[in-house]
């Protein structure tokens, strides 16, 4: 098929084939063995040909190809028990090769290019054949169509969708000659038609192959209008990226204005349209896909610099905080993961110096004020939180200084001894001689509020234990008793 061939070239597409993986992947339902299989469904596979169905497949009983790029029936002869076949949507412009198809019952040919319309003798021989479908079909647009295949098909019980009386049966076999001659006459006519159809398809698609071959030698790969001499340079060059920018936004544009000429060139309803149609959407799918191939990919994240210097990266974007413990003189890492997380997806590496925590592939990497004991490290996950939290001993012990108290607390403290100290000691009596006790002078305690100061009377500090407040002028009262 040169025109295939040309329009390939020229887009870059393929088409399907159809292959046992494919046959298999369809045949779900009947746990994958295509042998005894019944029922399949291969619409929308952008098949091109029909093959290998009458070899894997021979009890199949319903077959749908319908909405394919399937140009011609071929290949279904030997599937004896196929009783409905659908081909509808597809490029077929006869039918042919249904007569080894012995229990069909039901053909759809809706949509397709059938413009023979005297092929349909080839089904007489399907005596099994009660329903068939031609709408949409350039032959359904000749006169005496229907009265032409109602005659011609005997057992027909229903033509696209309607059913066939025997009224209408009987006068379309009464009319049958002259219906016969003049869809003849009609069908010659579109035979020509075609065959001019097919020169102008093959001429466009030439010119169009050609068109195309020229802009690939007029444009060198990798061109951008500007010479970068090393790939680094031209990466990094802001002038470079921004005219890759531009570019891009040049091809488009370019793109969109291919897109609108080509759906709104008027082109007639014809298979080599329709495959033309298909072959520039996939190579508008193949195109986008080789330029989201060929974007620069990141380059993956630096963690250690080539000078050995270790950089704090949180790649996951994962709250954290990390806490000294001194009594214990360790740090303690805690990084908020994600509570449902499977622990499988996080993989810890302590360090000396820092730590990294690789979640679901992304590094999140701390340096750490203080060098720490790999080989003594633990990490856990929380069951309630999911966080996961690392312990990290010190390499090297820490002095803790004891924290000051306050004036008021020490003195407290040392008070504290000596007044545990009195209480311990031992009770000490004091023995008063009558003879010499007497009042107490008046005038010594005037004498004494005036050398203290004006104003009221103020507590003293207790004086020290074991020491005794003794009088100048003292007498003993022997009236009064002794202090016990």
């Amino acid at each position: 098929r040169p025109l295939a061939t040309a329009a390939a070239g020229w887009r870059g597409a393929s088409l399907s084939d159809v292959t046992e993986q494919l046959v298999r992947q369809r045949a779900e339902h009947n746990n994958g063995e295509i042998f005894s299989l019944e029922e399949i469904s291969l619409h929308q596979q952008d098949l091109e040909k029909l093959e290998h169905l009458d070899k894997w497949c021979r009890d199949i009983k319903i077959l749908y190809l319908q909405n394919n790029l399937i140009p011609r029936i071929e290949n279904v002869g030997k599937l004896k028990k196929l009783e409905y076949l659908n081909l509808a949507l597809n490029n077929i412009e006869r039918i042919e090769n249904l007569e080894g198809c012995e229990d069909l019952q039901k053909l759809d040919l809706t949509a397709n290019f059938i413009g023979e319309l005297s092929s349909i003798v080839s089904l007489k021989k399907n005596i099994h054949l009660k329903e068939l479908f031609l709408v949409g079909n350039p032959c359904t647009d000749f006169e005496g169509y229907r009265p032409f295949v109602v005659a011609t098909l005997h057992r027909l019980q229903a033509l696209d969708g309607r059913e066939i009386r025997r009224s209408e049966r009987t006068q379309a076999l009464q009319n049958y000659p002259v219906v016969k001659k003049q869809v003849q006459e009609q069908e010659q006519a579109y035979l020509l038609k075609r065959s001019r159809e097919k020169e102008e398809a093959e001429r466009r698609s030439q010119e169009k192959w050609e068109k195309k071959k020229k802009e690939r030698k007029e444009w060198t790969p990798g061109f951008s209008g500007q010479c970068i001499y090393s790939l680094e340079e031209g990466e990094n060059h802001p002038d470079v990226e921004g005219g890759n920018h531009s570019r891009n936004v040049a091809i488009g544009e370019e793109d969109d204005e291919e897109e609108k000429a080509f759906w709104e060139e008027p082109v007639p309803h014809t298979p080599e349209a329709r495959l033309e149609a298909y072959r520039f959407l996939e190579g508008k799918k193949n195109a986008k896909e080789n330029r989201e191939q060929n974007k620069k990919e990141k380059p993956p994240r630096t963690l250690i610099t080539p000078e050995g210097r270790v950089l704090n990266v949180n790649a996951p974007k994962l709250p954290f905080s990390l806490n000294d413990d001194e009594e214990n003189n360790q740090f303690i890492l805690d990084l908020a993961v994600y509570r449902h997380l499977d622990t499988s997806l996080l993989d810890a590496d302590v360090q000396p110096s820092y730590v990294r925590v690789m979640v679901k592939g992304k590094p999140f990497q701390l340096v750490l004020p203080a060098e720490v004991k790999p080989d003594s490290s633990t990490a856990r996950r929380s069951q309630t939180t999911g966080h996961l939290v690392i312990s990290l001993p010190k390499a090297k012990e820490t002095i803790v200084a004891t924290p000051q108290k306050s004036t008021s607390k020490e003195q407290s403290d040392v008070n504290q001894p000596q007044a545990n100290l009195k209480r311990s000691a031992p009770t000490e009596k004091l023995e008063v001689d009558p003879s010499k006790y007497s009042f107490p002078d008046v005038t010594n305690i005037v004498q004494e509020k005036g050398r203290i100061g004006q104003g009221p009377l103020r507590l003293q500090r207790p004086k020290a234990a074991g020491t005794q407040y003794t009088p100048e002028v003292f007498e003993d009262d022997p009236e009064v008793p002794p202090l016990i």
